[in-house]
């Protein structure tokens, strides 16, 4: 193992995470809080020990992507809060893959929550809180420079690709993989998955009583936030 490059200064700091650079200009600490937003941030609070969790999740999640050929940004986990992780250009787009209609979903399109989609849909949203991240269309991304006709190709080949291993992975311990959202960036020229997979950014419903197991707990102030994190950890590192 290559020895761990030195934690220099934070340079961003988000609604979830801290990042910091190294020593090594290529690599940068990710550091998970347990810090809680909904809403675009209009809606705050705390998890506790919400990073702990995530961040073993994310070093779970990753490592199953990698070896089923999607590369990300992970490099390894350091500690409880902290990862390892190569440096991206972020590309200004979210990524959304859903497979049941939840959330903004349901309520854009005045549909019930809970439909399940014939085949996943892949949906792009511009990254602006100011603008509470409105859906675009691809051809927006390469209109204005965010990203080009082949990185968006990219992005959605590899978003379907990780779709596919994480609703296996996850149906086999009793979990529906109900939609999740992705970030992408730019590596020495390559697309790579970065950010995070955990229950901030996925719905994660249990199979046989569709019980919410993801931050949904927290947005709708259903109670038992903690106890559906501790539970998904539970269940993905059996």
């Amino acid at each position: 193992m290559e020895p761990t490059p030195q934690k220099l200064e934070m340079f961003y700091e988000g609604k979830a995470k801290k990042l910091y650079s190294t020593s090594d200009p290529d690599l940068v600490i990710q550091y998970f809080k347990d810090d809680a937003t909904a809403f675009n941030a209009k809606k705050r609070g705390t998890i506790e020990d919400k990073g702990v969790m995530n961040n073993r999740m994310s070093e779970l999640f990753f490592t199953l992507l990698e070896k089923n050929g999607v590369r990300t940004h992970f490099v390894r986990r350091l500690s409880d809060r902290e990862m390892l992780c190569k440096r991206l250009q972020i590309i200004p787009c979210e990524t959304v893959v859903r497979n049941i209609v939840a959330g903004s979903m349901a309520k854009r399109l005045g549909l019930e929550e809970g439909r399940d989609l014939k085949r996943p849909v892949v949906e792009y949203y511009y990254k602006s809180d100011e603008l509470d991240d409105p859906l675009i269309y691809p051809e927006h991304a390469v209109e204005f420079g965010w990203a080009s006709e082949a990185e968006n190709f990219a992005i959605k080949v590899m978003a379907l690709k990780v779709n596919d291993v994480l609703r296996k992975f996850l149906d086999e311990r009793g979990v529906i993989l109900v939609d999740f959202k992705l970030e992408f960036g730019r590596h020495h020229g390559e697309v790579l998955l970065g950010d995070e997979i955990c229950p901030d950014t996925c719905r994660f419903w249990d199979k046989q009583t569709r019980q919410k197991l993801d931050k949904d707990r927290f947005r709708r102030d259903l109670g038992g936030v903690e106890e559906a994190y501790h539970e998904m950890l539970r269940r993905v590192e059996s």
